[in-house]
């Protein structure tokens, strides 16, 4: 299974760096603007957390699944 890197690489590559690096550039100074520095940095370290989790606990389903039996009481998700 390819990493999220390798697929946002593959849609990228073809693509002219200055109108990616600006539209990311947009983004971020819309969303500084709107939400104000401290929200924008909290969106952005909740989005950095997800993704980390996300591929942690989700690329292993075993592992998921342990940690629901941690967490709830074993069988009441299946």
């Amino acid at each position: 299974m390819k990493s999220v890197w390798q697929n946002l690489h593959a849609v990228l590559k073809d693509k002219n760096p200055a109108l990616v690096g600006a539209g990311i550039g947009l983004s971020l100074s819309l969303s500084l603007v709107i939400f104000g520095f401290w929200k924008t940095v909290f969106i952005l370290g909740l989005t950095v957390a997800g993704y980390y989790l996300g591929s942690r606990l989700f690329s292993n389903p075993e592992e998921f699944r342990n940690l629901l039996d941690k967490i709830l009481p074993p069988g009441k998700y299946r």
